[in-house]
């Protein structure tokens, strides 16, 4: 049965797709001369991977031209994307990595975990809620009330200290210590970092299950957690921490109704 001019297109369409992504291994369509080929060829690939560039900064110094070039070739020839939006080009970068990519020679040990950690800044910046429709009171005693834990707070467990990796520091083995992060993004619409000590991580891990306790009582079951002998010790320390944590947007205030 002959090809309808729809399928025929169709054809056309997906060998063309075919060949751009990967030349080396698929022919491009019949009768398309290749200067042409190579305009589209050219222009579509320095799209990508100027995107990938500005998206994954400290991941792309660490590679020379022709190396950054090659993993993004990888990456254009191997993956299939689940969008055509542009912001959503780095997130289909981190599934590539974790998913089809796996560990090849040459890649640094800590590559996933750096990419997830750059993509997390991005994915904070154009996350569309906002602050102001989360029901809280900054005004509040956030001791005797439920702190709320802003949606835009991530706390983040790496292996590798992926807040110090560069050009001049390439752990190749993880420390025996991970490395507890959390990025947030606050009212100015400001992406921030900051580590985590013992008693702030287990803290943010409490308040993000939604237990609705107060902030009292989350200090006291950190206290329990890690065994310390005077659990208002704690409390004291952790009231500076809660503060803190509400200066930065980190907590919005004590639950409303």
């Amino acid at each position: 049965m002959a090809e309808t001019p729809p399928e025929r297109l169709a054809g056309l369409q997906f060998g063309f797709a075919g060949h751009i992504r990967d030349p080396d291994r698929q022919a491009p369509p019949p009768g398309i001369e290749d200067r042409r080929m190579q305009i589209y060829r050219r222009l579509f690939f320095n799209n990508i991977s100027s995107l990938l560039a500005n998206n994954f900064p400290v991941l792309r110094k660490l590679y020379d031209d022709a190396a950054w070039q090659h993993l993004t070739r990888d990456f254009y020839a191997e993956h299939r994307c689940r969008t055509p939006l542009f912001p959503e080009v780095a997130k289909e970068f981190l599934r590539y990595l974790q998913d089809v990519r796996g560990v090849r020679a040459g890649d640094p040990p800590f590559m996933l975990e750096l990419a997830h950690y750059e993509w997390v800044e991005l994915a904070l910046s154009i996350d569309e809620r906002e602050l102001a429709d989360e029901p809280a009171d900054p005004g509040g005693d956030l001791l005797q009330g439920q702190p709320v834990l802003s949606p835009l707070a991530w706390p983040l467990t790496y292996s590798y200290p992926v807040h110090r990796i560069g050009p001049d520091f390439q752990p190749q083995e993880p420390p025996t210590e991970a490395t507890h992060m959390l990025v947030y993004r606050n009212r100015q619409d400001e992406v921030r970092f900051m580590t985590l000590n013992d008693v702030s991580r287990l803290l943010l891990g409490m308040l993000g299950d939604g237990a609705g306790a107060t902030g009292r009582d989350l200090l006291l079951q950190v206290a329990t957690a890690i065994g310390h002998p005077r659990p208002e010790r704690v409390v004291e320390t952790g009231a500076a921490i809660l503060r803190d944590l509400l200066d930065r947007d980190v907590l919005l205030g004590v639950r409303t109704g």
